[in-house]
């Protein structure tokens, strides 16, 4: 079989599964235009509340496939620039979207498969699971947005550590730097996963989809720009049905039902 992203539904919730088999889910260039494809879809599906991100067979992702980078030396520069410039759109394909991603690891997320899982909204891993940049190992830089979400989620020092040196660092450790949410039982992460996601989906969509960009956009706003964000999606909100059903079902002591 070749690799490919394989999606699948349980209730409100979108599954993409990274499937490479043989090769621990290396990702290739034929997934990436799918990805994009299937969140720009999702995006549009108001029956779709969550979208949940993993890897068959207990393996997240092993990145990429070095053979075909070997390939790719003996072939024009914009060869390998447009196959980076797709995993990007991937990667920003993900942050754009209006629903939640969970990253459920099991294995190992390495390479670009560890920046898929950063680029998620929420991590859930495996207790042994293992995350790598080792791009150093073979003379290489991140891509995939690695060096930025790790720097800027993390201490210098530590981001720094993390690429330079190119060793696994377990989901324990990156659980206590505030990288992973959740660390489950090793073969669980993709249960718990869609657990959470069933209780995102319960949740009003329209102030998700908000705070969702909210968290996005902060990264790059003064704190006066972001006043001004925040009391824009306020009052949209407060008109917004969800409110209603929302402030109502607490007023009314029971569980609010948003369509």
């Amino acid at each position: 079989m070749s690799a490919e992203l394989q999606a699948a539904r349980r209730d409100a919730t979108l599954i993409l599964t990274l499937s490479n088999p043989g090769a621990k889910n290396a990702l290739h260039p034929d997934m990436y235009a799918a990805a994009i494809e299937t969140l720009s879809t999702a995006e549009r599906d108001d029956s779709i509340r969550a979208v949940v991100l993993t890897g068959a067979g207990n393996f997240f992702c092993a990145g990429g496939n070095l053979n075909q980078l070997l390939e790719n030396r003996t072939k024009d520069k914009s060869v390998q620039a447009d196959t980076i410039d797709n995993l990007h759109g991937w990667i920003e394909a993900i942050r754009d979207c209006p629903k939640p991603v969970i990253a459920a690891v099991d294995g190992a997320a390495a390479g670009a498969g560890f920046s898929l899982a950063l680029a998620c909204d929420m991590i859930v891993a495996g207790m042994s699971a293992k995350f790598v940049m080792a791009y150093v190992k073979v003379g290489l830089t991140p891509d995939g947005g690695a060096s930025w979400f790790l720097s800027q989620a993390l201490p210098r020092q530590i981001a720094t550590e993390i690429l330079i040196e190119g060793k696994p660092v377990l989901a324990p450790r990156l659980h206590e730097l505030g990288l992973v949410n959740k660390v489950v039982p090793d073969g669980s992460a993709l249960d718990a996963a869609l657990a959470w996601a069933d209780e995102l989906a319960a949740l009003s969509p329209n102030a998700v989809e908000r705070i969702k960009s909210l968290v996005r956009d902060a990264q790059g706003n003064s704190l006066a720009q972001h006043f001004e964000t925040e009391k824009h999606n306020f009052v949209e909100s407060l008109h917004h049905r969800d409110a209603q059903e929302g402030i109502s079902a607490f007023l009314e002591k029971r569980k609010p039902r948003y369509k």
